[in-house]
């Protein structure tokens, strides 16, 4: 487990919120790692002669432009219900998007005609690319699934979702919670908001965040039990908790999904989850965590199918 230290971040006066300045300071030192067309476009152009592609939105941040993909079951079905995968609404959370790209290459298929699948792979490419939490301008997308969203990648999920509203059995929400939570995320939030940032712990292993307002714990308990075959599930710590939140089960705490503006929370469907995998285990390689977050979601799906509807 990793906590931060107390040092004062880079930008801005501690205990003043940032002002435009700021955010321009921050934007300026933002660096492009990867390639949100090489590692997402193409692995989407490569699936769309088994499934249905659209481009749901378009991000601009200037000079940058980006497409966001969505993925559907071409054996779409109005007598069956909807499942939503997501990855990559934390663009730095790399086994959300590949996780989910390796889910549809792979496993999708033996779901066709029992449900619809509908999967947004990368909801920030540019975050993704720039191995960031937040948007272009220092927006959490995670915070932000609200109505009149400040945040263009949240606000193109909600109309993507929207028309299904009803429909949907099933969101599972990848993510990963790693060390530069600590070292460089949170107490870039605490700077931006003119607070404190507490130093915490990071938990090492994977485990899932259900909701306050609708528990599931039997669907969260399956997945933790076909995670629990693919790499290590996360320990309380000493105060029983994970990441500041009561452990309710081994491996599961509980957010209020809708009031935070979480992702997990747009659907209204009867069983939701955000995965959290830990990337920087010595004991998990990047290809574990991305077979956790495929293990997870087959598991949702699976126990969402077998219960009683």
């Amino acid at each position: 487990m990793t906590t931060s230290s107390s040092a004062p971040y880079p930008i801005g006066t501690p205990g003043v919120p940032w002002g435009a300045a700021e955010r321009a300071l921050w934007l300026s030192r933002q660096v492009r790692h990867r390639s949100y067309h090489d590692d997402v476009a193409k692995a989407v152009e490569r699936l769309s002669d088994r499934f249905d592609v659209e481009v749901y939105g378009q991000l601009d941040y200037p000079p940058d432009q980006y497409r966001l993909f969505a993925v559907r079951s071409r054996s779409w079905r109005d007598d069956v219900p909807v499942a939503l995968v997501t990855g990559g609404v934390h663009g730095y959370e790399t086994s959300g998007v590949h996780g989910a790209l390796q889910f549809l290459d792979r496993h999708a298929a033996q779901y066709a005609n029992k449900i619809n699948l509908l999967v947004a792979p990368c909801v920030s490419p540019w975050a993704y690319e720039r191995i960031h939490r937040w948007n272009a301008n220092a927006i959490d997308p995670n915070r932000s699934f609200r109505e009149n969203s400040p945040a263009e990648e949240s606000a193109a999920l909600l109309r993507l979702v929207a028309p299904l509203k009803g429909r949907f059995l099933l969101h599972v929400d990848l993510h990963e919670t790693t060390d530069t939570d600590e070292s460089e995320f949170r107490p870039a939030l605490a700077a931006r908001d003119g607070k404190t940032s507490e130093p915490d712990q990071i938990p090492d292993g994977f485990y899932l965040v259900d909701d306050i307002e609708n528990p599931q714990p039997a669907f969260q308990q399956a997945i933790i039990e076909a995670v629990s075959k693919v790499t290590h599930i996360a320990p309380a710590d000493a105060n029983g908790q994970i990441i500041g939140s009561d452990v309710v089960a081994p491996g599961i705490i509980r957010y209020a999904m809708r009031q935070l503006g979480l992702c997990a929370g747009i659907t209204g469907a009867r069983y939701t989850t955000t995965t959290e995998v830990y990337p920087d285990s010595p004991r998990a390689t990047p290809q574990q965590c991305n077979d956790a977050q495929v293990a997870a979601a087959c598991a949702a799906i699976e126990f969402a199918l077998r219960a009683p509807r």
